[in-house]
């Protein structure tokens, strides 16, 4: 125990070391975060992913549960009206074709077409953790950046949606396309309003919840109970979060008349400090997380990690030939940041382990080949971290280059 506990709290020191080399260096603190995971793991054998048990479900949930709500606050519709012709154009055609790629391999390798598509829909987003930050040490123009980082907010929603209900109608035991398409679609709808409204009553209580010695905990917990309650009726919990994080960061769309006319329930969003919270503990089981993805990396499974690099380097074609054809009104310099930015984070890696989870709560196979999804898709992952942060590297180290000559 002791020594567990040793290691608990010098991830966190180390995570944070990590995070200061990435505004530095400019290498991703997720990839150090995985070498760590793969050195204990992998390598010197020192924890099994089988040694963390019914553990790694529950702590996979909870952080399901809060990288939802931080997706949520962050996908700003303001942006979102401001700069939609873009954002379509790079996320929505990106994730279509990159799904499609994705699936199409998939499936030529032998899962069947309704996994195929499952793998799909969960590496065709981009990962925000990884992203953003790249963003913020690199010279692109503001478009550039709000596309980026909202396509990375958006895909994760898309991937979320798309993803789960396939495995939700795994569950309900039909996957015919018209029942399938009828029930999920009634789930998601009935998942996304008991969030939106949750998100409202809550919004609105806020200003008595913050007069509440000790109360910054109080909105995750309430988060907690929408998720489980909504898990409970048997609909998304997940997208109940989503939908909740969304009203909470943007109010504007979501006041109501009969609401401000009271004043005492007027609707308030999360404080800088609340949104700051919650950032922090998204950032204290990402550390976790990837490291967890590290041990789990199948090094010994030789067909899971060359199924992962043949998708891997099957996006990165796509991502560059869709740049042929959109954006052309960009510079050069945003065009190539553009097509480098696909690396794989978080919600692909939550997604992946999903129907192991299902499978395990079942006690049968529910969703056929659920362990190797999860070992293909962290594969993707981390070839997908490797490969962007060695393109970055090297456009900046070219981009360097060309300013010295013409200066």
């Amino acid at each position: 125990m002791a020594a567990t506990l040793i290691f608990l709290g010098t991830l966190i020191f180390i995570a944070h070391l990590f995070s200061y080399l990435f505004s530095r260096k400019r290498i991703p603190d997720v990839l150090l975060l995985i070498v760590v995971g793969l050195a204990i793991g992998p390598l010197l054998g020192w924890v099994h992913p089988s040694d963390l048990g019914q553990l790694a479900n529950v702590f996979s949930s909870l952080t399901l549960i809060f990288i939802l709500l931080d997706s949520g606050l962050g996908l700003s519709i303001d942006s979102l009206r401001r700069y939609w012709k873009g954002v379509f154009q790079v996320t929505l055609l990106s994730f279509l074709f990159s799904t499609a790629m994705a699936t199409a391999i998939s499936y030529f390798m032998g899962f069947e077409f309704s996994v195929s598509l499952m793998i799909g829909t969960m590496v065709a987003g981009t990962g925000a953790s990884i992203v953003v930050p790249l963003l913020n040490q690199m010279k692109v123009s503001e478009y550039t950046r709000t596309v980026l980082t909202m396509e990375s907010a958006i895909s994760a929603v898309i991937s979320f949606v798309l993803a789960l209900s396939l495995m939700d109608a795994y569950k309900m035991g039909s996957m015919a396309v018209g029942s399938m398409v009828g029930r999920v679609l009634a789930s998601l709808l009935i998942a996304a309003l008991l969030g939106v409204v949750a998100g409202i009553v809550w919004s609105s209580l806020l200003d008595r919840v913050r007069k509440i010695e000790n109360s910054m905990f109080l909105t995750p917990a309430f988060v907690f109970i929408v998720y489980g309650l909504t898990d409970f009726l048997e609909f998304s919990g997940a997208i109940a979060v989503l939908c909740f994080g969304v009203v909470l960061g943007n109010t504007d769309y979501f006041k109501f008349s009969f609401l401000d006319k009271t004043k005492k329930h007027e609707m308030k969003p999360l404080e800088m400090n609340e949104k700051g919270f919650v950032k922090e503990f998204v950032f204290i089981l990402k550390s976790y997380y990837f490291v967890y993805i590290g041990i789990s990396i199948p090094f010994g499974n030789g067909v899971a990690l060359l199924y992962g690099l043949a998708i891997t380097v099957a996006l990165f074609v796509v991502r560059y030939l869709l740049l042929l054809v959109v954006g052309r009104e960009n510079s050069v310099n945003d065009r190539r940041v553009v097509s480098l930015m696909i690396p794989k984070g978080l919600s692909a890696a939550l997604l992946a382990s999903i129907p192991d989870q299902i499978n395990q709560a079942a006690g049968r196979i529910v969703i056929p080949d659920a362990v190797m999804i999860k070992h293909v898709v962290y594969a993707v992952i981390f070839f997908s971290i490797v490969t962007t942060s060695l393109m970055v590297f090297l456009t900046r180290k070219n981009l360097v280059k060309n300013e010295a000559n013409v200066l």
